[in-house]
């Protein structure tokens, strides 16, 4: 299963005609970047179901689920209405960056991720602050070690990046 962020494009979203009618059984097809080469999108932040290709819009002009992209990928979405006119194609779309949030234990130091990441790319905050800067924490593959020990309740934000 891949590692997986929600679309930033087609989430919470209503396709319309150019007269202004749901785009009923429209087409969404998901290519790498610049391709025509078919790559999956997945309806679960957990990258295990893969949505159809194309992704068939509801009578209300709807994806049917929500829509994951794989990160590390970049895609093209061609959409297109229920009789396969062309009708846009956006190109060069990447998830999101993934974000962790973790809430401390007191004295807590250590935070383990729940993916694998490039040490020393992590933007970390804590309890709203804009950054906690790499002085305050060190990270690793895995898991970001704090330099001291957090109060019960301190809430860590880890931003990723995609």
């Amino acid at each position: 299963m891949p590692a997986v962020s929600l679309s930033p494009v087609f989430n919470a979203w209503q396709g319309f005609s150019d007269s202004g009618i749901p785009l009923s059984g429209g087409l969404l097809y998901t290519y790498l970047a610049g391709s025509t080469t078919p790559v999956a999108t997945y309806t679960t932040s957990a990258g295990n179901i893969a949505n159809s290709n194309p992704i068939v819009l509801s009578a209300g002009g709807r994806p049917p689920n929500e829509i994951w992209l794989a990160r590390g990928t970049s895609y093209k979405f061609a959409l297109q209405d229920a009789l396969a006119n062309p009708i846009a194609t956006y190109d060069n779309i990447a998830a999101a960056a993934a974000s962790e949030i973790f809430t401390a234990t007191q004295g807590q130091t250590v935070f383990n991720t729940a993916g694998t990441y490039a040490s020393g790319t992590l933007l970390v905050s804590l309890n709203g602050a804009v950054q906690v800067f790499g002085v305050d924490y060190t990270d690793a593959p895995t898991a970001i070690t704090m330099a001291t020990g957090l109060n019960a309740g301190d809430v860590l934000y880890v931003r990723f990046p995609a």
